[in-house]
């Protein structure tokens, strides 16, 4: 296989992260299972040599993302995803968000949330190209991704998550595709020019649906992406959106990082109806592991955290206002409370996976973490856990070519597929 030369820079790069996690590689909640975990952690390791892994979707923290104030060259602790991470849990690349929030729909909106998509672009960039050039590349098609892990490099992808900063502009479509762009998030929290959110935003003064769907200028967007070969994101869209894309899109789409509704009814999750839409469409849903997506809280943990947020005196859904001694109380609490009421985590995550795989077919599953952006769960709190999910989909009857298409196959062939029938259109 292509990746065979490369095992061995796993113990050069990545090797003291991976002997200190290795006592607890398969995470709390298989410990009780170390032994017969063993021969599935070799079979793991044998798999990720071979394939080629990504993650649809990590977001990065603004301007200051790879410079010395936060190096993701390095076991980085305010980071999941870092060189070193990936490294150790064998991940060859990752699509990096560069995140617009939704604003004022107006010019200095637009402007704002522009500058905002091109300052992570260029951190994104840099990353590749100044701060660590011998381990990472930018990669902008598929075979790029492949002739750079097959150097034991990590493969660096570009997204963009909300396309409010399109603005109202249509040839900035391509004015991204130029800067290595290789997907678009048509929207985020709350309605934008370009369609309907799954989740209004009320302080925006959004209706519950305004365009009932894709705008006018929606419309023009999907058909420019299709031309320039840039795959369409729907995880946030509104199911009408997520309908009226499929409809005009040309090409198969992607739902970068989202979960299944069936398992936990939630706005950013995907409906069977949905799922079975996309298996049509060519497309894949890439699952996410953001504990609220995967499992709704019990009323008793709900209950537990309120009264925990009100002993020490913080708001839990402002934390960041509360001191440096209130903050470390509540995580220290928190961590008592998890093992009481036990939050989502990785058997939870493998079953959004294996549901949609039923639904849609294991052909039209991936993984999309969302890092750094809310993702992270006990069993995959970072890429240095990866194989912890290659395990627990070993031990539920996978095969190491349906893990290989879970892994990246699937995302591969939808990112071929778009970017050949661009360049068709192109000719």
């Amino acid at each position: 296989m292509w990746r065979t030369r490369r095992t061995w820079l796993w113990g050069l790069v990545g090797g003291l992260v991976w002997m200190a996690r290795s006592l607890h590689v398969c995470g709390a909640e298989h410990a009780s299972q170390a032994g017969t975990d063993e021969p599935l952690l070799a079979k793991a390791r044998q798999v990720h040599a071979r394939a080629l892994t990504l993650d649809s979707h990590v977001d990065i923290a603004g301007p200051q993302y790879a410079t010395s104030r936060l190096d993701p060259g390095i076991d980085n602790p305010q980071l999941k995803c870092d060189l070193v991470k990936m490294a150790a849990g064998g991940v060859d690349g990752v699509f990096l968000a560069a995140f617009a929030s939704q604003q004022a729909r107006d010019g200095d909106g637009y402007r704002r949330a522009h500058q905002a998509v091109m300052e992570r672009i260029s951190a994104i960039r840099r990353l590749t190209t100044t701060l660590h050039p011998d381990r990472c590349e930018l990669a902008t098609t598929p075979d790029e991704v492949v002739r750079i892990a097959a150097k034991g490099k990590r493969a660096i992808m570009i997204g963009i998550e909300n396309g409010y900063a399109l603005g109202t502009d249509l040839s900035n479509v391509a004015r991204f595709h130029d800067l290595g762009v290789c997907y678009i998030t048509l929207c985020h929290n709350g309605h934008n020019q370009v369609c309907d959110s799954c989740n209004p935003a009320a302080k925006l003064g959004d209706r519950e649906a305004e365009h009932h769907g894709l705008s006018p200028f929606g419309r023009q967007v999907v058909a420019e992406m299709n031309r320039l070969g840039i795959m369409i994101d729907v995880s946030h869209a509104a199911a009408s959106t997520f309908r009226d894309v499929v409809a005009a899109s040309k090409q198969p789409v992607i739902a970068s990082h989202s979960g299944c509704s069936a398992l936990n009814r939630h706005p950013r999750n995907l409906s069977d109806e949905q799922l079975q839409m996309l298996r049509a469409n060519g497309g894949v849903i890439q699952i996410v592991a953001v504990r609220g997506f995967l499992k709704s809280p019990s009323p008793e943990r709900k209950q537990a955290i309120a009264d925990l947020a009100k002993s020490v005196g913080v708001a839990e859904r402002n934390l960041a206002a509360a001191t440096k001694q209130q903050q470390d109380r509540f995580r220290q609490e928190m961590a008592k409370l998890d093992s009481r009421y036990p939050p989502a985590g990785l058997k939870d995550f493998v079953d959004h996976i294996d549901h949609a795989a039923q639904v849609a077919g294991v052909d039209h599953v991936g993984i999309g973490s969302d890092f750094d952006g809310g993702g992270g769960i006990s069993g995959f709190n970072s890429h240095a856990d990866a194989l912890n999910v290659s395990v627990e989909l070993l031990r539920r009857g996978y095969t190491a070519e349906q893990i290989t298409q879970i892994w990246g196959g699937n995302l591969l062939r939808v990112w071929r597929k778009v970017q050949a029938a661009g360049a068709s259109l192109q000719k």
